[in-house]
């Protein structure tokens, strides 16, 4: 009988161990502070769990009682638990604003927008003084993280740092407010210029159709390559008088292909390179100017309707890359659909909320990071597309290419527009612009392959 007792015991112990094991694996809740350096502010959040606010301060705290009746008892228990002080002892003026209630990893918080100002209004670093709740709760644990500081390069909730932990034992941290420089921010905000359009299926595809043709010349409303005007069919003539032996033939065979060299629909490499810098160069003009407009507050408009007309802009460029709708037209769309994608790369800055003082700054660095993979996408791919467009099979390679460009465009603008749930392409376009080598590599093959089998470089292509 004792047995069966200390048996069923033991296996009651071990049961309510067994179901007391899985609540023990989740963390207890945690404070955080969130801090912003700005040129003369440090600007963020706290936020405080309510359920261990309310052991700390003793009160059947609720989350529509921190706004109600404990409101202004709780305001005034938080403040008087924040300090900062600088590197010479003097305090540092702390503000909480409004508070509000947030669910943050499935438990209610009350969060207080802060504001810290050196005296001075110049921010260097600092300490931070802080025990709200760790006063009284020896177990609790604030974070303390840096979400924002440009001279250190932190701009985004991914790159935050995390400070250090606050808790019983420590009470205070120097926040390093005065490292860095404005070139670490620079080459941050280039690196998310480089990083937006190279991993943009819909920027980079805009690019691709404009280059497309940009090794032909247009030529009463067709695409055609050098050779192909009729001043080089004059050239190809008095050549052939030349081989004959009829001299004054022979002069004006001499003539003929200098005018075939420089004829209508003519489009050396030379010339087909100098288009191409004539692309990239109005569409950084076009996105640069929206870019400075938007990023500083003077236009603003909803991000839906810039995402639709930028698919909009690739359906354009497709349909000109397979007939060419006006002369030059890859110069006029390039700048005027890029104050579109100048929008779309103004919300990225718009969501880093940057000072005045690092606008300039930003926008430069940005603008630098896009051009740079304008200018690594036009190195990659054409070389290629200029071998291609002097063999017989260029034409349906172009055609071929502004099709899935504006299948693709049509599908995001259906999407954009909420007339369809998803996109169909998704995960082409994902891979294709996780894969620029191996694509750039395998056009390249495909130009080689095609100009060893057509054996004449200069072949028209254009139909």
């Amino acid at each position: 009988m004792r047995r069966l007792v200390s048996a069923l015991l033991l296996s009651a112990f071990l049961l309510v161990g067994g179901l007391a094991s899985p609540a023990a694996a989740h963390p207890m809740s945690t404070s955080a502070v969130l801090l912003d350096i700005r040129d003369d502010r440090v600007e963020g959040e706290v936020q405080l769990p309510v359920d261990r606010l309310a052991i700390a301060v003793d009160r059947d705290l609720t989350p529509t009682s921190v706004l109600g009746e404990d409101r202004s008892f709780l305001k005034r228990y938080t403040a008087r638990h924040i300090s900062a002080v600088g590197e010479d002892g003097n305090p540092w003026t702390v503000g909480l604003g409004t508070g509000s209630v947030r669910t943050i990893d499935g438990t209610a918080h009350l969060v207080y927008p802060l504001t810290i100002r050196p005296p001075d209004g110049q921010v260097t670093d600092f300490r931070l003084r802080y025990d709200v709740i760790v006063e009284e709760l020896l177990t609790h644990k604030v974070i303390a993280t840096v979400r924002y500081d440009f001279d250190r390069g932190i701009l985004k909730t991914e790159d935050a740092e995390t400070l250090g932990v606050l808790d019983w034992d420590t009470k205070s941290l120097l926040v390093p407010a005065d490292e860095g420089s404005w070139l670490k921010g620079f080459a941050t905000t280039a690196g998310l210029g480089i990083e937006h359009v190279g991993e943009g299926a819909d920027h980079l595809l805009f690019l691709l159709m404009l280059l497309i043709p940009a090794p032909l010349a247009a030529t009463a409303g067709r695409w055609r390559t050098e050779g192909t005007g009729a001043a080089g069919a004059t050239g190809v003539t008095g050549a052939m008088g030349v081989a004959g032996g009829a001299g004054s033939t022979g002069v004006a065979g001499v003539a003929g292909a200098v005018g075939g060299a420089g004829g209508v629909g003519v489009s050396s490499p030379r010339r087909s390179l100098l288009r191409v810098v004539h692309v990239v160069s109005a569409f950084a003009l076009g996105h640069s100017l929206t870019l400075a407009l938007a990023a500083s507050g003077v236009i603003h408009v909803p991000s839906r309707p810039v995402e639709t007309l930028i698919a909009f802009s690739i359906a354009v460029s497709a349909v000109h890359a397979i007939r060419p709708l006006v002369a030059r037209g890859e110069v006029l769309i390039a700048a005027g659909f890029g104050l579109v994608h100048g929008l779309a790369f103004a919300s990225l800055i718009g969501d880093l909320g940057l000072d005045r003082g690092s606008l300039v700054t930003t926008l430069l660095g940005f603008n630098l990071g896009i051009e740079l993979t304008q200018l690594l996408v036009v190195a990659l791919i054409m070389p290629s597309l200029i071998v291609l467009s002097r063999t017989p099979v260029y034409s349906a390679f172009r055609i071929g290419v502004a099709v899935v460009g504006l299948v693709f465009s049509v599908s995001w603008m259906l999407e954009r527009t909420t007339l369809t749930a998803g996109d169909p392409f998704e995960g082409a376009q994902t891979w294709l612009v996780g894969h620029p080598l191996l694509v750039a590599g395998a056009v390249a093959a495909f130009a080689v392959a095609a100009r060893l089998r057509c054996g004449a470089p200069w072949t028209a292509a254009g139909r």
